[in-house]
C-alpha cells in the first residue's frame, strides 16, 4: 500500500492564508511586520531564493527590504549593514542568505545579528535556548517539519525518531523539537554504525543528509513517516531529494515528496517568525 502524500504546498498554504489575517489585524493597529534580506554577490541560487522570499512576504502582507552588496564587500562593510537593520524599528526580521563570499566568516555574521530579530533562529542565544525549549525563535526548516506532523496530526510523544544529518540548520534542532515533544531520539550522520538498523526502528525518519536518494525501502520499517529534506540536482537535471522516493513509498506511511514537500514549509515559518518578532517587539506576546 503506496504511502499517504504529506503535501507541504498545502499546509504552507494554510499557513500564508492564516498569517495574511494576522497580518491585517496588525496592520490595523499600526503594526507593519518587516522583513530585511541582505544578499551578498550574485550567486544565482541565491538571489532566486531572496527573490521567492520577498514574493512571499508581499502575500502576506509583510514589507520586505532588500540590501545588496558587492561579492568583493569585506565582512566590516556587511557586520555594519546588519548594525544599521538592528537599530531600524522597521525591521523585525533580520534574513542574511548564505552562503557569503569566501573572507567572510558565516559564524561572525549569525552571531551579530540581534536575537530579536533572529528569524533563522541560528543565534547562539536562540540556540541554546532551544536546548531548554523555550527559543525566541527556531531554524524554519525543522520548525517546518513539526508543522506538517502537527497538520496531518502524526503522533509524535512516545514514537521512535531518527534524524540522518547532524547539521546546525536542520538536523540537531529537530532532534531537540522532537525530543520536547516527548518523541527517543536517535541522531545519525557519517561515522553512525548500524545506521539502516535504527532507521528500520524509527517510527519518524528526517533526512537531511545532502545525498540523493540515501534513504532506501530497506531501511524504513513499514508504515514509518519519512519527512525528506534534501533536495538535490542529478546528471540529468531532475531534482531528488534524499529519499529514494518511488521505493520507499511503497513501504512507508506517509512521506513528503521533493519537490512540495518540505521546501514551502521553509518559507511560510520564515514569515511566520517575522510576525512572531513584530508582536512581540510591540508587547503583543
Amino acid at each position: 500500500m503506496a504511502a499517504q502524500l504529506i503535501d507541504g504546498k498545502l499546509v504552507a498554504k494554510t499557513v500564508r492564508t492564516a498569517l495574511t489575517a494576522e497580518v491585517m489585524q496588525l496592520k490595523a493597529r499600526g503594526i507593519v511586520p518587516g522583513l530585511a534580506a541582505v544578499l551578498v554577490g550574485e550567486n544565482p541560487a541565491s538571489v532566486i531564493y531572496v527573490r521567492n522570499k520577498r514574493k512571499a512576504c508581499a502575500e502576506v502582507g509583510i514589507v520586505s527590504t532588500q540590501r545588496d552588496l558587492p561579492a568583493t564587500a569585506s565582512q566590516m562593510e556587511l557586520l555594519n549593514v546588519i548594525g544599521e537593520l538592528n537599530d531600524d524599528p522597521r525591521i523585525n526580521g533580520i534574513l542574511v542568505q548564505l552562503p557569503l563570499p569566501k573572507g567572510i566568516n558565516p559564524d561572525a555574521i549569525t552571531d551579530a545579528i540581534s536575537p530579536a530579530k533572529d528569524v533563522d533562529g541560528l543565534h547562539p542565544y536562540n540556540t541554546g535556548r532551544l536546548t531548554r525549549g523555550d527559543s525566541l525563535f527556531v531554524p524554519c526548516t525543522p520548525l517546518g517539519c513539526m508543522e506538517l506532523l502537527d497538520h496531518y496530526k502524526l503522533p509524535i510523544e512516545g514514537r521512535r525518531a531518527a534524524i540522518i544529518g547532524r547539521s546546525n540548520l536542520v538536523g540537531k534542532p529537530a532532534a531537540l523539537l522532537l525530543m520536547h515533544r516527548h518523541a527517543t531520539i536517535t541522531v545519525c550522520h557519517s561515522r553512525t554504525q548500524g545506521i539502516d538498523a535504527i532507521c528500520r526502528e524509527a517510527d519518524i525518519i528526517v533526512v537531511a543528509m545532502g545525498k540523493a536518494k540515501f534513504l532506501t525501502a530497506n531501511m524504513v520499517k513499514p508504515g514509518a513517516v519519512v519527512i525528506d529534506v534534501g533536495i538535490n540536482r542529478l546528471p540529468d537535471g531532475s531534482l531528488a531529494g534524499d529519499v529514494d522516493y518511488g521505493p520507499v513509498a511503497e513501504r512507508a506511511g506517509w512521506i513528503t515528496p521533493v519537490p512540495g514537500g518540505v521546501g514551502p514549509m521553509t518559507i511560510a515559518m520564515l514569515l511566520s517568525n517575522t510576525v512572531v518578532s513584530a508582536k512581540r517587539a510591540h508587547g503583543l506576546l
